[in-house]
């Protein structure tokens, strides 16, 4: 049912915001304060280089692996083939956030400790600040979906206001996650308040739907044609055209991501199991392979207590 390809142990707590997968390669942070390159096909080592302790963020972005480690304050650019660095820029303090869109890079306004602040991707030159707070931002083109409170607003590579929008309710904002879920090149979909969801796009904003139950403040996961919202008591509800549809729940906290396959869905559960459903949602087979998972990866990727671990469905290609 499950097939372990390779494991990469990382000698620290495994953290979803410093694994980022590339074509062809998944680099991850390690031992500290190393960033490792792996082979996405059998994890072995392409490079390995210094860069800095806990990264709130890594991020692969075509030729370039962009990184922003706890300390040194530091972004970080590395050619993704060699490890080599490209550039770096200093920083004055937590700035929190790293998002690419196109030819730029968006760093800070996390809590509101650093102004936003934007650079070219090719040579890490500052384009432009500005004094806003918000919660993770999103790629829209060469701009950027940033929100706080009951508003989200569209801004420019210079951080300029292309749009604005307002939410029913208080945007529901994790301190350190994705908020916003592209459904389209220029709409996304918000949680807002305990329960709801709503489609923010040119159209304005639209409720798509209320769920039963209270939810985290995990941005939905789009998987297999359905909207995946995580709940606080532990278990998924299912969201397919619009209607609430059915739930997933093994009486134990379930961990954020879920995995389409040929023939149905990977979910995990925070004390290492993973559950394999069909396409509706029936449990067709579980397996432990760690004592404890943090999150699983769109791709595939397994990250644990304390390693990465790459995992296959048989009969499914792809996972």
């Amino acid at each position: 049912m499950f097939e372990l390809r390779w494991e990469r142990p990382l000698h620290q707590s495994g953290q979803v915001s410093g694994v980022a997968v590339g074509d062809g390669c998944v680099v991850v942070h390690e031992r500290r304060t190393r960033l490792v390159c792996l082979d996405a096909v059998d994890g072995s080592v392409r490079w390995d280089v210094p860069v800095g302790t806990w990264p709130r963020a890594v991020v692969v972005d075509g030729p370039r692996c962009l990184v922003l480690p706890q300390s040194p304050w530091q972004l970080v650019c590395l050619d993704v083939a060699t490890g080599r660095r490209e550039w770096t820029v200093e920083l004055d303090g937590y700035v929190g956030h790293l998002v690419v869109a196109g030819r730029t890079v968006l760093v800070g306004g996390w809590r509101g400790y650093t102004p936003l602040r934007t650079f070219d991707v090719g040579t890490g030159r500052l384009l432009a600040t500005a004094d806003v707070r918000s919660v993770w931002p999103a790629p829209v083109g060469d701009g950027f979906l940033v929100g706080g409170g009951s508003e989200v607003r569209l801004v420019d590579r210079d951080l300029r206001e292309v749009a604005v929008w307002s939410l029913p309710e208080p945007l529901a904002s994790p301190d350190h996650a994705a908020v916003f879920t592209p459904v389209g090149s220029d709409r996304f979909l918000v949680r807002c308040g305990a329960r709801s969801v709503v489609e923010v796009g040119p159209a304005g904003v639209r409720e798509v739907v209320r769920a039963g139950h209270d939810l985290t403040e995990d941005a939905p996961v789009v998987a297999g044609g359905l909207v995946w919202l995580r709940e606080r008591a532990g278990g998924y509800t299912t969201v397919g055209d619009g209607r609430l549809g059915w739930r997933f729940d093994v009486g134990q906290p379930l961990v954020s991501g879920v995995r389409a396959v040929a023939d149905g869905f990977v979910v995990a559960a925070l004390a290492g199991t993973l559950f394999r459903l069909d396409r509706d949602g029936r449990v067709r087979g579980r397996v432990q392979v760690a004592r404890r998972i943090t999150a699983l990866e769109p791709s595939g990727l397994l990250v644990t207590k304390g390693a990465l671990l790459a995992v296959s469905a048989s009969l499914s290609p792809g996972l």
